[in-house]
């Protein structure tokens, strides 16, 4: 197919507002493995639940059980196992994996914080389930990459449809200075001479020719669309001067409405660029065989 003979906006208005499967929006997989890591530790915790003397149970737990204080970070959606502090007093950096500070000074940090409160007043009844929908919340952020994997996963179903297979003649996330060694070929001008930190996420070998692929779908609109379509027209530019080479970029998403004319300068420049309509309607399997 000739992106000559193609009407862009005609092609711009086939492009999907969505590819989000089930898994997409959470993944209770790795939540379920997160919370059951530290489902002892949230068991003990529960004690407090309620209690009269909060803070002085609180220090026997942490003198009997330290390793509960490991799981303090996630009862306020902090990763990290520290957390800073800025009072009144001083500076603060408490560490969760182990104490650096007095235990009146983690006493006053639950306090401040709000956990006292949260606890004692029963305003949760178990911290299992609390810390599950702490969980759900932070997985939210991981939607972008999901959504990448969801292209990527996308384009293979098709790449297998044309009658590759994986690790024989395609083969998934190859960096620029593998597929030289593999293929004996010079690749240096596709990434300014430093070949070891350009990444495919696909890359299809046939008789006659060697097929970069790369994949992504954008939801929403951004800056980094526009960065991209330049990075790509120029890496089209420069494929097209080595023998053997055909770049081939498949891109979706309504988030290109707002960065049109920069996909617009790549489309004209690039004749292997397809939506997934495309790949759809059997584009691939055309130009890969």
């Amino acid at each position: 197919m000739n992106n000559i003979k193609r009407d862009f906006n005609e092609w711009l208005s086939k492009f999907k507002s969505s590819i989000s499967d089930y898994t997409y929006y959470v993944d209770f997989k790795k939540i379920y493995k997160n919370v059951d890591k530290i489902k002892v530790e949230l068991n003990i915790l529960n004690s407090l639940i309620g209690s009269n003397d909060i803070e002085n149970e609180f220090k026997n737990i942490i003198v009997k059980y330290p390793e509960t204080l490991e799981c303090i970070p996630v009862l306020l959606a902090v990763r990290s196992n520290e957390i800073f502090i800025k009072d009144e007093l001083k500076e603060y950096l408490f560490k969760f994996n182990k104490m650096v500070y007095s235990i009146d000074d983690y006493v006053r940090f639950m306090k401040e914080s709000g956990l006292f409160e949260l606890l004692q007043n029963h305003i949760i009844n178990n911290l299992y389930d609390y810390v599950l929908g702490i969980e759900v919340g932070l997985d939210s952020n991981g939607r972008k990459n999901r959504g990448g994997h969801l292209m990527e996963d996308l384009v293979e179903k098709y790449i297998k449809e044309s009658g590759f297979v994986k690790n024989v003649n395609y083969f998934k996330e190859m960096y620029l200075n593998d597929i030289e060694k593999r293929w004996n070929i010079d690749l240096s001008s596709l990434s300014g001479n430093n070949v070891s930190t350009k990444r495919f996420d696909f890359v299809i070998k046939t008789s006659k020719q060697i097929y970069l692929i790369e994949t992504n779908f954008y939801a929403s609109s951004g800056s980094k669309l526009n960065e991209t379509a330049r990075s790509y027209e120029m890496l089209a530019k420069k494929a097209k001067e080595i023998d053997g080479i055909t770049f081939i970029w498949i891109t979706d998403g309504l988030g290109w409405h707002d960065a049109k004319n920069n996909l617009k300068e790549t489309f004209n420049e690039l004749e292997t660029m397809y939506n997934i309509n495309d790949l759809e309607n059997g584009t691939l399997k055309q130009v890969l065989n």
